[in-house]
């Protein structure tokens, strides 16, 4: 059945990487064989590939928990039952640089969508072995990573937004994101196998809109982190459908 905001009626795949920005697919196909390019509406890009024998999806979600659901919904809709999103955090801990790769094991339910779905005593929490295949293959690399809680919330631009990281940073969560609550919450209710990978982009004190800018090799390190997490998920994947 054609599904009305991502455009699709048939998967093969039955696993999916989620990144936010629709730019992101072009990186990822570079990382596949015999890519396919399947649909492109409003926020929603896809396309199916080839990793090392498994066919993948990916589907770009726009940025919020919102469209991520819509997004998550309907590719489950289509036979998906795992997922893992790749995404951007702002790191709300010192040590936590630039290209950094943060796994979430659970994440603060401060966003709209999750609350849609259940009750906030519902916790927001991954897969624990696709979390766990994540951590693996990092490990295996050498990558600095980071394991603990991340903060999703609803607007970049509220008044008191330095006071919430602060907040936020004391309590010992990693960094903030929009999407991994809603993956999480909506993954769990559906019964789909889900994970959160995020490329720090922004070192904790420093203004999101700045703060790549404020490094000469900024750029550099976080494009480094997104190929990071492209792999690693895709790493997972193999290793969890193996």
């Amino acid at each position: 059945m054609l599904q009305p905001h991502i455009q699709l009626d048939s998967l093969d795949a039955k696993a999916a990487i989620l990144p936010g920005d629709p730019a992101r697919l072009e990186r990822i196909a570079q990382e596949l064989s015999d890519v396919t390019e399947l649909a492109y509406n409003r926020e929603f890009r896809s396309l199916e590939g080839i990793y090392d024998g498994i066919k993948v999806v990916a589907c770009s979600t726009g940025i919020g928990g919102s469209s991520a659901s819509i997004a998550i919904e309907e590719l489950h809709n289509l036979g998906v039952t795992a997922m893992i999103r790749i995404g951007s955090c702002g790191a709300l801990q010192k040590g936590i640089n630039l290209g950094d790769l943060v796994f979430a094991c659970g994440a603060v339910r401060d966003d709209g969508t999750s609350r849609a779905y259940a009750d906030i005593r519902f916790p927001a929490v991954p897969d624990t072995e696709l979390l766990n295949a994540c951590i693996s293959y990092a490990r295996k690399q050498n990558w600095t990573f980071h394991t603990g809680i991340v903060h999703s919330h609803e607007s970049f631009y509220i008044d008191t937004n330095a006071e919430e990281e602060a907040y936020w940073s004391k309590l010992g969560v990693l960094g903030a994101d929009m999407e991994t609550a809603a993956l999480f919450t909506v993954g769990r209710i559906r019964k789909i196998r889900t994970a959160s990978i995020l490329n720090n982009v922004v070192v904790y004190g420093n203004d999101t809109s700045e703060a790549i800018g404020s490094y000469a090799d900024g750029a550099l390190l976080t494009a480094k982190g997104e190929r990071r997490e492209i792999l690693t998920a895709l790493e997972a994947i193999k290793a969890v459908t193996a």
